[in-house]
């Protein structure tokens, strides 16, 4: 059950309770680890994930309404980044990155982050969220392969990686994503 509460806080009630919220600057030390821990085992990681989220925060393309934290107990045990990007001349998101403590895992806080997001990403009127993961997980969320919508990525990756989902009623938008320079893309 969610209940939304006025300080835009999500609490998941079930075994333990868990709050998604709005990353503050007093979390940063503990999303750090979290993020640096989640991606530590990963096959896909480059190993610097919680770089990637301080340089984003000093960026333009942060959005702090779409960093968000899931806690439980006090513990800040996973958090997701949405930025700003760029599609033919528009501005969209990149869902990157997405972690949740190793003890965590499969237990769906990445999938309510995930969903948490998206809503708010709706409100604030965005299009399309793009991201490079795992085939198997994000089409639960409605990510399908990009190249379906007309968006391209823009270096070599399986087609089935790239993938966006459509935050409002939109079919196509045709071009390739310009990343913000703090992803040390190219």
């Amino acid at each position: 059950m969610r209940n939304f509460g006025k300080s835009g806080k999500i609490a998941v009630e079930g075994e333990k309770r868990l709050t998604i919220r709005q990353e503050e600057e007093k979390d940063y030390a503990q999303v750090y680890e979290t993020v640096r821990r989640a991606f530590a085992g990963a096959e896909e990681s480059d190993g610097n994930e919680q770089n990637l989220v301080c340089r984003l925060r000093k960026s333009t393309a942060f959005i702090p309404e779409l960093s968000l934290v899931a806690e439980t107990e006090g513990k800040i045990v996973g958090h997701i980044m949405f930025t700003r990007l760029k599609i033919a001349g528009t501005e969209q998101l990149a869902l990157a990155p997405l972690a949740v403590l190793p003890e965590y895992q499969k237990q769906g806080i990445g999938g309510k982050l995930i969903e948490s997001g998206h809503q708010i990403a709706k409100k604030m009127g965005f299009r399309f969220s793009v991201v490079l993961g795992h085939p198997s997980y994000y089409p639960k969320f409605g990510y399908r392969p990009a190249a379906g919508f007309g968006i391209k990525c823009p270096f070599d990756v399986p087609e089935e990686c790239f993938m966006t989902a459509t935050l409002q009623k939109a079919d196509r938008l045709e071009g390739t994503v310009v990343y913000p320079p703090e992803f040390n893309i190219g």
